[in-house]
């Protein structure tokens, strides 16, 4: 790869890591992940912000790109470090070998982290929150802005081009051929679009009143382009990825999407049955209804359509007195990401003896869900199961168009 020139003297130094990997240990990226670190040359001093994690040639590919920018070993004056989380400094202490002279840069709470995840303490220096740092024709600002999503979190913005370096703020999985959001192809664009969500569900959703308070504060500044830590830069359109992660964040409290996600697992049919019955309930009012199947289905896209959706349908066996263990899974992810205040329903068999019931209501209790009813039964659906799962399914999907 090359450097992707953003302005004059502004550079995207990147990596393009595969899917082989969970990224953060829990979250496939079946369509890899970009690693996005940036160069801003002055005419005095040269900063480079934010780092990689040796991963999948990362740190390999950076150092080569900041080669062809002719930055070797007293070339650069600067690491600014938006965010300490090791996809963005994994690979700092061998980075501050190879640059002894260079300072860093980064918030009063990273400064410990920095000592305790690298054990570096020399030339590490905490800028404050409003701070400039003068390049000579060009100035670097810096805000902070907590729990984006680590507390430590600040972005920085180059005054004179007018580009915000978000850190994980405004990120997406995937790969993309292209640096910009105007170069995109049609199947990238598809891509982007999964994948943003899908990122900020897993990766920024619980933060999602501290989202609201970042954009507030950066929403003043003149923004020509954002440039996040993964994913692409936008330069054409740069206030629609900042609208979108808006929107995104006010699912949290609503209002979200018109639509319904049916979340079932079934140990050997029974629960399934039903399955079709409250499809064409929700769809018999023109809602639409996202369909997963634990543990086939990931959390991690669970969550994504879970985030953006007003209505959940749960299904799930009991299992030995207890809730189907696959499904509390996925209610312990929903519940740790804040998936709050939704209407539910709930359907599920058991054999001998039920008992879901009892850990689903904790969990309908904890995430203050609207519970609209249960259809909880032996063995097999009878008619009159699949009745009341058809009706109470159609009944919700209606309170939800009418809302």
């Amino acid at each position: 790869m090359k450097p992707d020139k953003l302005a004059d003297g502004v550079y995207r130094v990147s990596a393009k890591v595969g899917n082989r990997d969970l990224f953060e240990g829990i979250w496939p990226i079946p369509e890899g992940v970009m690693l996005n670190s940036y160069v801003m040359k002055g005419s005095e001093k040269t900063v480079l912000i934010d780092l990689v994690k040796d991963w999948d040639g990362a740190a390999e590919a950076l150092d080569g790109q900041l080669s062809d920018l002719r930055l070797g070993e007293g070339e650069i004056d600067y690491l600014v470090i938006n965010h300490m989380e090791p996809d963005h400094t994994g690979s700092l202490a061998a980075f501050v070998k190879a640059h002894p002279k260079m300072e860093i840069l980064c918030s009063e709470k990273a400064v410990p982290l920095i000592k305790h995840f690298y054990k570096i303490e020399k030339q590490v220096r905490a800028v404050k929150d409003g701070e400039k740092l003068e390049l000579g024709d060009k100035t670097l600002q810096f805000f902070m802005t907590p729990n984006i999503h680590w507390p430590e979190t600040m972005m920085s913005y180059a005054i004179e081009d007018q580009i915000l370096f978000s850190c994980d703020a405004f990120g997406s999985f995937g790969r993309y051929e292209h640096c910009f959001d105007d170069e995109l192809s049609e199947e990238e664009e598809v891509l982007l679009v999964g994948e943003t969500e899908r990122y900020y569900a897993n990766i920024v959703s619980s933060f999602s009143s501290f989202v609201l308070r970042g954009i507030d504060k950066v929403g003043a500044l003149p923004i020509a382009m954002v440039a996040p830590s993964h994913g692409i830069v936008w330069r054409s359109n740069p206030m629609r990825i900042i609208t979108w992660y808006k929107t995104l964040a006010t699912y949290m409290n609503g209002p979200r999407e018109k639509e319904i996600t049916l979340v079932w697992s079934s140990m050997y049919g029974n629960t399934a049955a039903l399955v079709p019955y409250i499809v064409a309930g929700s769809e018999s009012e023109g809602i639409p209804v996202h369909v997963l199947e634990i543990p086939k289905t990931h959390e991690s896209f669970v969550l994504e359509k879970a985030w953006r959706s007003e209505g959940l349908i749960i299904g799930m066996p009991t299992y030995e007195y207890k809730m189907f263990p696959p499904m509390y899974h996925i209610l312990d992810i929903l519940e740790r990401s804040h998936v709050v205040g939704r209407k539910a329903m709930r359907f599920g068999s058991f054999g001998w003896s039920g008992g879901a019931q009892k850990q689903y209501d904790a969990f309908v209790a904890s995430m203050k869900w609207d519970a609209v009813g249960v259809v909880e039964y032996q063995g097999y659906p009878d008619e009159e199961d699949t009745r009341s799962a058809y009706e109470m399914a159609k009944a919700m999907a209606k309170s939800i168009k009418n809302a």
